[in-house]
């Protein structure tokens, strides 16, 4: 099935406004087909080169207005497919809009595009940036009913929801398809940007954080676990975090004194990905862990649909340390929205004393299988 990805929205808005227009994501989340989707829409010339190709990079990096403006000929759109690979790549975006001004740059990478530096500072004010993540269930919804959707939900809390997982008919397939994933893209960019030689540490170190999903992380821990030290650890969850495989919630407070703030909650940006790390794609009924992974997709769904809107939300976990806690806290200016996940609907949940005596006006949503589609779709859909 083609599925229209919300980024593609965002983006065809910016086209022909004389910006760059980075799109990060991680291998393999769709970004070249994204962008040809693009191209079949529009009905301006375009120029489409992939800076993986050396006679590309060696092309662009000859930095002159004569030597952009025979490779641009009459094309006003530029695409830049990969296009961390290129040494300052930031002052050659830069040049070439303020040289050309009916001419629109779209350049995508994973966020080692941002970890190289390649970007900033040259294009303060002259760019855009973009996300593009494993496929949303807002994208799913006009390709599902209701009931299509629920039944789905199973498969999804396992496998995930990466582009190719939509085109694979079994579920060995899919499981192959996400080890090989696993093994062979996510962690090219770290490696090759950061220098960093040993691969097993950093594999070792998303296992760990696999089996925590959910619970408060201690570096200290962690670094005795994988013999490390709890700066390097810290660098590799910053790093995992930056080619989005991982994010990061830290704890809510106002100042309280009560009030946990200093511990971190790391999870995954896809279900799949966190199974095929730790090669579990059992059933939910012989899953301990079901719980966890219903939190974690939850979660990731809640930021995909917000940072498509960019609603400028930001996202924390709430806990005292008597123990009283929530999930997950999303605050948009001064509004706060308090959400706790419980795959079954049997369970009463209460708000915590301590925190709707000291946060009365805040909203409180259980998130159950019966009701979560709303929470991951409607908004998104508002006008």
């Amino acid at each position: 099935m083609k599925i229209q990805r919300l980024a593609a929205l965002q983006l065809a808005k910016r086209i022909q406004q004389n910006k760059v227009l980075l799109l990060f994501g991680t291998r393999r989340v769709g970004k070249t087909h994204l962008l040809k989707s693009i191209e079949s829409s529009l009905n301006i010339p375009f120029l489409h080169l992939n800076a993986e190709d050396t006679d590309t990079a060696t092309l662009l990096e000859n930095r002159s207005i004569a030597n952009y403006k025979r490779l641009l000929g009459e094309n006003r759109l530029l695409i830049i497919d990969e296009a961390q690979v290129i040494p300052e790549i930031g002052k050659i975006l830069k040049l070439m809009i303020d040289e050309f001004e009916d001419l629109t740059i779209i350049a995508t990478g994973s966020s080692a595009f941002d970890l190289s530096n390649q970007t900033g500072e040259p294009l303060t004010g002259r760019s855009y940036t973009y996300y593009l993540y494993p496929i949303a269930q807002a994208e799913l919804a006009q390709h599902e009913n209701i009931l299509q959707t629920r039944q789905n939900l199973e498969e999804r809390l396992i496998y995930g929801s990466y582009p190719e997982i939509f085109s694979l008919d079994s579920l060995k397939e899919k499981e192959e398809y996400l080890k090989n994933l696993v093994n062979s893209y996510l962690l090219k960019d770290i490696l090759r940007f950061e220098n960093i030689q040993n691969s097993n540490k950093i594999f070792d170190l998303m296992k760990l954080i696999a089996y925590q999903v959910g619970a408060e992380v201690s570096l200290d821990e962690l670094g005795k676990q994988l013999g490390m030290s709890k700066n390097t650890v810290e660098r590799y969850l910053d790093l995992l975090a930056k080619v989005q495989i991982l994010f990061k919630l830290s704890g809510y407070s106002s100042n309280l004194r009560k009030e946990v703030t200093k511990s971190s909650k790391w999870y995954f940006f896809d279900n799949g990905i966190r199974n095929a790390i730790i090669n579990d794609f059992r059933p939910l009924a012989i899953r301990q862990d079901t719980g966890l992974l219903w939190e974690n997709y939850c979660i990731y769904e809640r930021i995909k649909i917000n940072r498509y809107q960019k609603t400028d939300a930001e996202f924390f976990f709430w806990r005292t340390y008597d123990q009283q806690e929530i999930d997950l806290i999303e605050k948009v200016g001064h509004n706060i929205h308090a959400f706790e996940f419980k795959y079954s609907n049997h369970k009463k949940v209460k708000v915590p004393v301590f925190f709707q005596k000291n946060y009365p006006d805040a909203e409180f949503n259980l998130i159950h299988r019966d009701n979560y589609i709303d929470f991951i779709v409607a908004e998104l859909l508002k006008p």
